[in-house]
């Protein structure tokens, strides 16, 4: 899905990420120093911040080089790089309920929060906007399998008692292949129902597709960087604030590793092209459900003693239940408002505020 350049120009529109690019260093010296864990959490978080951000400019530059489909895709990948950089490193540290709650939070934010402040802010400014029912029908039928798949092992384990790893593994294949049909499907044999409006008053990219593809490399290595010192001082910060690993995974980790897909999603939604925003936020929802999930499964024995499971706590279920069946109702008739958008953010605020109190 593409999006874009920005209507201001490059020397205001990108001085807020290089404004910011001093806290990556920054974040190193006083994780280094062994500073206090509050202030590297902070100083790293900011750090992550025009990572995220460049990231989300030159997968806007590549994706103009292509279909918006293709385009979708690219902002879905990159920006979920950050998740799984971030779940990898934890779960080396042994935070698997954290990384747990930050696949379910990820998952449960584009649905609900990435695609209700699309359709908030666009709708502020535009009464209605429609959007393609085709393509958001096969998204939220990839979802509803994703909720089946991500279901099935956390009942498994809650009712026998017994660990959900094997079933998890079998699960994580199943959920791999669908979504690599679901990839075939949607660029090869049925594209034709995912093509979205380009604006026609839109340049084209301003970078060379080397100079997009070097800040792309460079901005994922600087994330994978600031990613590790963050989960090294996460269990330092638990001991600090009272703050649960599930409520950091669901909602902090969540929020950092979305920024991307939240930058380009509005932009549509303030653009008339909410289109875009649903497939932005269904793709890189059903992304994490059906490939990064499973990858974890796999790559967690490799990393770490603890392994990775499908085995979500049951408030993680129900957050998950919820939001795709919100999604699923109002995406149902190929228009949408303003006030449906306040409606999936306050059931994002509603599920966040019982992982506060968990």
């Amino acid at each position: 899905m593409t999006h874009g350049p920005s209507r201001r120009s490059p020397s205001t529109a990108w001085i807020f990420p290089w404004a910011f690019l001093a806290f990556c260093p920054l974040s190193l010296l006083l994780y280094a120093l062994h500073a206090p864990a509050i202030p590297v959490f902070i100083i790293t978080f900011l750090g992550i911040i025009p990572a995220t951000s460049l990231i989300a400019r030159s997968t806007n530059e590549l994706s103009l080089r292509t279909s918006t489909t293709v385009g979708s895709l690219l902002n879905a990948t990159f920006g979920n790089a950050i998740e799984l950089f971030i779940a990898i490193f934890a779960i080396r540290a042994g935070l698997v309920e954290m990384v747990q709650a930050s696949i379910s939070g990820s998952i449960i934010l584009n649905i609900l929060l990435l695609i209700g402040a699309s359709m908030l802010f666009g709708g502020m400014k535009h009464r209605e906007q429609l959007f393609n029912k085709e393509s958001a029908g096969v998204g939220s039928t990839m979802l509803l399998i994703a909720v089946a798949g991500l279901s099935l092992p956390t009942i498994y384990q809650i009712v026998t008692g017994k660990s959900a790893g094997v079933m998890s593994q079998a699960v994580s294949i199943t959920l791999a292949a669908t979504y690599i049909f679901g990839l075939f499907f949607t660029l090869f044999t049925h594209r034709h129902l995912f093509v979205a409006k380009r604006e026609a008053g839109d340049a084209g990219p301003r970078w060379t597709t080397g100079r997009a593809s070097l800040v792309l490399l460079t901005s994922v290595a600087v994330a994978a960087i600031e990613s590790e010192v963050l989960v090294n001082t996460v269990g330092p910060l638990t001991g600090t604030i009272n703050l649960s690993e599930a409520f950091i995974g669901m909602v902090i980790i969540a929020v950092i590793t979305n920024v991307p897909e939240h930058i380009a999603a509005i932009s549509f939604g303030l653009r008339d092209n909410i289109t875009l925003s649903l497939e932005i936020g269904m793709n890189s929802a059903i992304q994490i459900a059906l490939f990064v999930a499973p990858i974890l499964v796999f790559v967690s024995p490799l990393v770490s003693g603890q392994p990775f499971t499908l085995a979500f706590s049951s408030f993680e279920l129900v957050g998950l239940v919820l939001a795709v069946a919100i999604i699923n109702f109002i995406g149902s008739d190929g228009i949408c408002n303003w006030l449906e958008g306040v409606q999936l953010v306050a059931v994002y605020a509603i599920i966040a505020t019982a992982f506060f109190f968990i």
